[in-house]
């Protein structure tokens, strides 16, 4: 890892929760490396540590020190890489920092340095065959997922991003203009992927779609809407989604509402508190989820069926379902603004995928 971005993974104790996560995000280490004045470990605040804060609505202006690993594994600097590889595989860590004979951090090694980028099994699902209403008259003639940004389909960013953490086997559910999409990425030989397609011959929303896969899946799957920009880790969310033994994860976002006005309670006709113009939170559904295999058995065949549907059905029933939340660059192009802010967002930075 270069000096340059180990600095950009510093913050002290005292930064704030929300700090640090901008510091984890613009990274993209998965981590915050939290250092003294004098430049000794603190600790470090791992990504699982993050996403437990935020499941736990804990204060996003609380100090890191709150929330981080005191007592992080390390090793010297003269460790050699067949050596870290052994601790790193025995204690199931993907960062270890290295440090001199004061207990300053050298550097940070990661687990993809060492082994390179790890190949999934898992199948990915990506929901293509939406009309994209509103984003007419652009979709009149073109496929939502296949509307550009940053000089490509969105879907191709998609893709490109779970190429680029190792997934290489996908479904592209389609529908409206199906052929376009089919005729751009083929059977996946030119991303060194395979790509399978799922045809709806009538609307089956975002999990009746899966009805459609001919075979039952050995491994979790992940599903993603089509229109979705995000850096999210996604073999990090198939970690959450067999930790905790779910059958079914949903990728949540928080969302904050303001409401405009001063809120007055009252107890009959008395005020009780007056709130002027109060935030809350609520965590929304981020459209990319992660499913067990017996999950299939919970779809019904030929028939509309949504995400939200199928997670009340498994909850009625008793089947373990999670919530995995989010706090990596998230954007739903679903409106006009919000593709026009994509893209302005990506022609700021630069960046060819955003």
């Amino acid at each position: 890892m270069s000096m340059k971005k180990l600095r950009d993974m510093i913050v002290s104790p005292q930064t704030t929760l929300r700090d640090a996560i901008a510091h984890i995000d613009s990274t993209g280490s998965q981590l915050a490396v939290v250092l003294h004045e004098d430049g000794r470990l603190a600790g470090l605040l791992s990504d699982g540590d993050v996403r437990r804060a935020i499941l736990r609505g804990c204060d996003m202006q609380a100090p890191v020190a709150d929330f981080m690993n005191c007592n992080p594994t390390t090793a010297s600097i003269s460790t050699t890489s067949s050596e870290l590889l052994a601790l790193m595989r025995r204690k199931v860590l993907r960062h270890i920092p290295l440090v001199d004979e004061n207990l300053r951090v050298v550097e940070i090694v990661t687990l993809e340095v060492l082994t390179g980028v790890v190949e999934h099994p898992n199948w990915v699902v990506l929901m293509a065959g939406g009309l994209g209403t509103r984003l007419r008259p652009l979709t009149k003639t073109c496929p939502k997922p296949m509307l550009h940004v940053a000089g490509k389909p969105i879907l191709e960013g998609i893709l490109e991003n779970f190429l680029e953490q190792g997934f290489r086997r996908f479904y592209l559910s389609v529908n409206y203009l199906a052929e376009t999409i089919q005729d751009y990425f083929g059977d996946g030989t030119r991303y060194g992927a395979e790509i399978r397609y799922l045809h709806e011959n009538k609307r089956l929303g975002t999990a009746g779609a899966l009805s459609l896969l001919p075979t039952l899946p050995v491994e979790p799957i992940l599903v993603m809407n089509g229109d979705l920009i995000t850096r999210m880790r996604f073999d990090e969310m198939l970690k959450f989604h067999e930790e905790h033994r779910s059958s079914a994860t949903m990728a949540v976002r928080e969302y904050d509402f303001q409401i405009p006005y001063g809120v007055v309670n009252i107890d009959g006709v008395r005020i009780t508190s007056i709130e002027e113009k109060p935030v809350h939170n609520f965590f929304v559904n981020a459209g990319i989820y992660a499913l067990s295999p017996e999950v299939r058995g919970y779809i019904p065949g030929d028939t509309h069926f949504d995400m939200p549907m199928l997670f009340d059905k498994l909850r009625d029933g008793g089947i373990v379902t999670t919530a995995y939340p989010l706090h990596e660059y998230w954007l739903d192009v679903g409106r006009m603004e919000e593709l026009e802010r994509a893209r302005s967002i990506c022609s700021a930075s630069g960046k060819d995928t955003c």
